[in-house]
C-alpha cells in the first residue's frame, strides 16, 4: 500500500517508502504521457522499468527501456520519461539525496505548461 499518491497530467506516482536519504516511487505514465524535461539540485535517481516501453532522455542521450532494464539519472542531469507506445509504462524510481521534496524540480520543457 503506498504511503501517498498524486495524479498528474501524464499519469500518477505512488510513494512506496520514504526514509532519510532515499525515497521509492512507482510511476505510471499513461499512453502518450510525458514528464517535463527536468533536473534536480538535491537528488539523483535510479529508474527500473517494470511494465511497458519507456522512452528516457538523460542529457543528450535518448533510449527505449523495457521490463527489467534500468538507468541512472545523475545529479543535475536533464532528464525526461515518456510513453510513446501502447498501454501504460510503470517505472520504479529510487531517489537518493539529502532533500527529496517534490519542489526540487527545475523544468526546462513541459507539455502541460507547468513551471
Amino acid at each position: 500500500m503506498p504511503l501517498y499518491s498524486e495524479n498528474r497530467p501524464w499519469g500518477s506516482f505512488h510513494v512506496i517508502e520514504e526514509q532519510p536519504g532515499f525515497k521509492v516511487k512507482r510511476i505510471v505514465v499513461k499512453e502518450g504521457g510525458r514528464l517535463s524535461l527536468q533536473s534536480h539540485l538535491h537528488r539523483h535517481e535510479h529508474w527500473t522499468v517494470v511494465e511497458g516501453t519507456a522512452t528516457v532522455t538523460v542529457d543528450d542521450k535518448v533510449v527505449a527501456l523495457t521490463r527489467s532494464q534500468s538507468i541512472d539519472i545523475p545529479l543535475h542531469a536533464r532528464h525526461r520519461l515518456e510513453n510513446l507506445h501502447k498501454g501504460e509504462v510503470t517505472v520504479i524510481e529510487v531517489q537518493f539525496g539529502d532533500y527529496l521534496g517534490e519542489d526540487d524540480i527545475i523544468r526546462y520543457d513541459d507539455a502541460y505548461a507547468r513551471s
